[in-house]
Parts: structure tokens; C-alpha cells; sequence
């Protein structure tokens, strides 16, 4: 224990005197997007993988205004046809399994490109770019079911259209069904006393123990996609809006909980209560909580004082170790659904969704030190 508390106060320290100005971190965020757009073309598949990194290209876009950025969007929305799976026939349309396939129409992972359709719909009200997320998000709306996010991934995949969406249609039913659904998942997912988010009904305590404490199975990128995706609702929800205080006090109690598990030098592992299970540097996970506790400091929802170490130590480590010479992001566990050790996570390691992490937080860091 002591040399624990050693340990942690050396690094408390050290990411105390790590500091750069707002102009070094737009540098490193033109960096890192300048690096992947050399060595990736646009014309890649609206699937979740890739459209995590767009994420957080359009972030990056909002901040610098480079116009190549938003030219790289736009070739990849149109790839795409401004749709995810394309089935037409709705008699088809299907959420209840995994699947890559056309027919997914309702299954999150093929609708997170909405979330960049509907912003670049908002620079150029055109309305082929919003036809298929209108189409499939308002149906998705009107139906009787709530069980549409049945995984973690899923609540930053999905559920922030519904509120995007909402700041272009101002349709009601949109945020009353993003609730139902959200309320469906947090009553499934969310854990009461640890008050963190199991990925799904498969790891729920005690149906997946681990080797540490009260054996709970935490996946850092799982928990990392609902903080993200809690801080993009509540980006778009009305600020006097009646489901705002579920939203608020889940993300305030979520951002306290992955406080708590982090590790000394800034990263969290990938079995967030028992590090052995899964040991070593994780990205993913990390720049997720990084970018949910900045905006949640950046927008008064989150105290500064209370989590200015942890996300000092976090951005060292996301610029210091996550961050390669060339500009690329590393240390990204593979593609998974659980804190994985069999899946090699190194500095060669690099994902589009790491990458679009990484920017999310680095965009929010550079407004941080703009105040």
C-alpha cells in the first residue's frame, strides 16, 4: 500500500507539471487527423468502426474549420449514400442480434453515421443527407419497443441521434423514446453500488467473475462509450428539459465511479475493478473517459477541482504513451466486447474508433485551456 500511495502521488505530480498551451494541442489534434486521413481513404464501409473515427472528425472540423476535414466527412457520407444497412423492406429491419449485414437496420452499430449525417445536414440543409436517418430513426421512434440497446456500445452509438436529431426536427417523440429506451438499458446494464455499466447481459455479476474484490466485470471501452455518450445527449437536450436530471445525475455518478478506477499513470485497464484480468495500457477506453469528464467540466457539470488530477494524468498519458511519433494512436484494444488479454493491445495498435476517441478528447482539452 505504501508504495502504491508513493507511486501515485510521484505521478500526481508529475501530471501536475505536464502542461501545453491551446495552440500545442490543435497542433497534436492536426497531427493525429492529418496522420490518419494520409493513410486511410474516406470511401470505407458506415459501419460503427469507422464511424466512431468520424465522430470525432467532425469535432475536430468544428474546431479548426480546415476544410479538408470536412470534404473527407462528406466523401465518406456519400460512399455510403447518407445510409447505414440499406435493407428497404422494413418487414426486415432487425436489432435483437449482432449482424453486419443489410438487414440491421435498427441495430446501433450500423446507425452511429447518423450522428455525422445529421451535422453535416446542419452546415448544408440538403435533403438527401438526412433522408434515410428521418426514415429509420422515426419509425424506430413510433414502435412500441424499448429494447433496442441491449449493450453498452450501443448508448453511444444510438442514443445520441434521437437528441441530435431533435435539435433539426424539434419532433417530441424523438426524446421520449431515446428515455424509454436509455431507462430499458440502465435498468438491465447499470450497477447500483459500483454504478458503473456492465456491456451486457452476459457479464452481469455473478454470471462473469474476476479474479479481484467482489469479482465484478467492468470493460473500460463499454463503460467509455456510455460516459461519451451520456456527454452527447445532454450536449443537444433542452437545459430546462424533463428527463434532463436522469441524464445529469447517471453521468455525474458514472464520471465519479471511473475516477476511482484509474490507474497511476493516467490509463485505465481493460477490466476496470481488476487489473490483472486484462493488464497494461488501454486507449479507447481511456480517451472515452477522458473526452466525457473534460466536457462535463467544460460545460459546468462536473467540478474542475475534483477531477483536474485524473484528467491531468489522462491526457499525459493519452500524449505522452497513446500518442506516436508519426501522429498515429496506439495501445487500442482490438475490436471485443470484454477486457480481453489475448487481444494484443501495443503501440502499433491503432483502430478508427481509438483515433475518433482520442480527437473527442483532444477537442475538448483544447477548449478547456481556451477558457
Amino acid at each position: 500500500m505504501k508504495r502504491f500511495l508513493i507511486t501515485a502521488v510521484a505521478f500526481t505530480l508529475a501530471a501536475a507539471s505536464y502542461a501545453q498551451t491551446a495552440a500545442e494541442v490543435k497542433g497534436m489534434i492536426e497531427k493525429v487527423n492529418d496522420s490518419w486521413q494520409a493513410r486511410h481513404k474516406a470511401q470505407c464501409r458506415g459501419f460503427w468502426d469507422n464511424a466512431a473515427y468520424f465522430t470525432g472528425n467532425q469535432a475536430v472540423y468544428e474546431l479548426t474549420g480546415k476544410q479538408q476535414y470536412l470534404d473527407y466527412a462528406v466523401a465518406w457520407a456519400e460512399y455510403n449514400n447518407w445510409k447505414g444497412a440499406t435493407q428497404a423492406d422494413k418487414s426486415k429491419w432487425e436489432y435483437l442480434t449482432y449482424g453486419e449485414d443489410m438487414n440491421h437496420v435498427l441495430f446501433a452499430d450500423w446507425q452511429i453515421c447518423f450522428q455525422v449525417y445529421i451535422d453535416l445536414y446542419k452546415l448544408e440543409h440538403r435533403a438527401e443527407r438526412l433522408q434515410r436517418t428521418l426514415e429509420v430513426m422515426m419509425y424506430q421512434a413510433k414502435t412500441d419497443k424499448a429494447d433496442y440497446w441491449w449493450w453498452s456500445d450501443a448508448l453511444y452509438m444510438g442514443m445520441p441521434i434521437f437528441s441530435k436529431l431533435y435539435t433539426v426536427t424539434h419532433n417530441e417523440r424523438l426524446l421520449d423514446k431515446q428515455y424509454e429506451c436509455y431507462r430499458w438499458t440502465d435498468s438491465l446494464l447499470f450497477d447500483k453500488d459500483d454504478h458503473l455499466y456492465y456491456r451486457d447481459g452476459k457479464y452481469v455479476y455473478p454470471k462473469v467473475k474476476t479474479k479481484c474484490g467482489d469479482g465484478k466485470s467492468f470493460w473500460a471501452r463499454g463503460d467509455g462509450w456510455v460516459l461519451a455518450g451520456l456527454a452527447k445527449v445532454l450536449q443537444d437536450l433542452p437545459k430546462d428539459h424533463k428527463y434532463r436530471p436522469f441524464y445529469v445525475q447517471r453521468f455525474q455518478q458514472l464520471a465519479k465511479a471511473v475516477a476511482k478506477c484509474q490507474q497511476p499513470e493516467g490509463y485505465w485497464t481493460r477490466s476496470m475493478l481488476c487489473p490483472d484480468d486484462a493488464p497494461g495500457y488501454e486507449t479507447s477506453g481511456t480517451a472515452f473517459f477522458t473526452y466525457g469528464m473534460l466536457w462535463g467540466v467544460n460545460n459546468g457539470l462536473l467540478k474542475e477541482a475534483e477531477f483536474k488530477t485524473t484528467i491531468d494524468r489522462a491526457w499525459e498519458y493519452l500524449t505522452t504513451k497513446a500518442l506516436q511519433p508519426d501522429g498515429s494512436i496506439g495501445y487500442v484494444q482490438p475490436i471485443g466486447e470484454k477486457p480481453d488479454p489475448t487481444r494484443i493491445a501495443d503501440a502499433r495498435s491503432e483502430h478508427p474508433f481509438g483515433t475518433g476517441a482520442w480527437l473527442l478528447a483532444a477537442c475538448e482539452q483544447y477548449k478547456r485551456l481556451s477558457k
